[in-house]
């Protein structure tokens, strides 16, 4: 982690929703989402918020040898986005403990605020942490 890396760090990040990352896409396996409206679904929002969260935070760690993880989401999801809007992701770096930084984070999309909320992620070493889940994949952990 670099100097720079300090609570106070504010970004903004935004992306237009596209028709793939709607409700019935989430688990297309699914046939209850295949039924359910085209909005952003709440699981591509969250993944929204991390990717926001990673790039506004890489120029302030090793990237690609320091990498962060999402530990903790604590989010509203209040208003249903369609395709073809843009969500503007707001967030700032309250918390630098260590390894773990918590971020609070706003977002909307032109027309209300979707959402509201924390999210914490914890920065690793990708390589211990990349070696570590093949031995879990391979059922070397916990022997």
């Amino acid at each position: 982690m670099k100097d720079s890396l300090k609570p106070g760090l504010t970004f903004e990040f935004r992306f237009t929703v596209p028709e793939n990352k709607t409700v019935p896409y989430l688990y297309p396996e699914s046939a209850e989402f295949q039924v359910m409206p085209k909005v952003l679904a709440t699981g591509f929002m969250v993944g929204l918020f991390e990717w926001a969260c990673i790039q506004a935070i890489n120029p302030h760690i090793d990237w690609p040898d320091e990498q962060t993880v999402g530990i903790q989401v604590d989010l509203s999801h209040v208003a249903a986005t369609p395709p073809g809007l843009t969500v503007t992701v707001k967030g700032k770096l309250d918390e630098v403990e260590g390894r773990k930084l918590s971020f609070s984070i706003v977002a909307d999309d032109g027309v209300d605020t979707i959402s509201e909320g924390r999210h914490d992620r914890f920065v690793i070493n990708a390589t211990k942490f990349n070696a570590k889940m093949a031995a879990k994949a391979g059922g070397k952990l916990g022997e």
